[in-house]
């Protein structure tokens, strides 16, 4: 047989598909990845946990896959500025997000929940009491590349300074 014709057909570049794969823009794609995982219970089966290596003790911990919350839920956030040069902070949660945080904050008291920013860990922090407020505080470890992502997705709202 003669399969010279296949080669015949003109080729369409591959940025025309992808344009043409692309979804509408109706569905608002989010800029900056942010995910809280909860400390995965021990009997948790490997299908929900994964194993991180921690930064602050430097253990092995299980986490659960499936976040607790993602950037879905953030609405806002204040920035600080750190003491090592990164900048630290605070996100407000929408209302489905402030649910979630307090069912976790409840579910796993006594556990670590951890925070994920692009792909990083930046913080872990102990459960101790029921959160309630809708708020995550991110001490430090947040890039200039972060912020730039974070402003695109989440109003930015002035820190309340305290009155002294």
């Amino acid at each position: 047989g003669d399969h010279r014709d296949l080669h015949s057909f003109p080729t369409r570049r591959s940025s025309d598909l992808m344009i043409a794969l692309a979804p509408p823009a109706l569905a608002r794609k989010p800029h900056c990845m942010f995910r809280v995982h909860a400390e995965a219970n021990e009997r948790d089966t490997e299908v929900f946990a994964s194993a991180i290596k921690t930064k602050l003790s430097g253990k092995d911990v299980a986490i659960e896959k499936a976040a607790s919350i993602t950037e879905d839920e953030v609405v806002a956030f204040s920035v600080y500025q750190a003491a090592d040069g990164t900048f630290g902070a605070l996100l407000q949660l929408d209302d489905h997000g402030r649910a979630e945080l307090e069912s976790v904050s409840v579910e796993h008291r006594g556990q670590h929940l951890f925070v994920f920013m692009n792909g990083r860990i930046l913080t872990e922090f102990l459960v101790d009491k029921r959160v309630s407020d809708g708020k995550i505080y991110i001490p430090s470890g947040i890039t200039v590349a972060d912020l730039r992502l974070m402003k695109k997705d989440w109003k930015l709202i002035a820190p309340k300074n305290k009155k002294k």
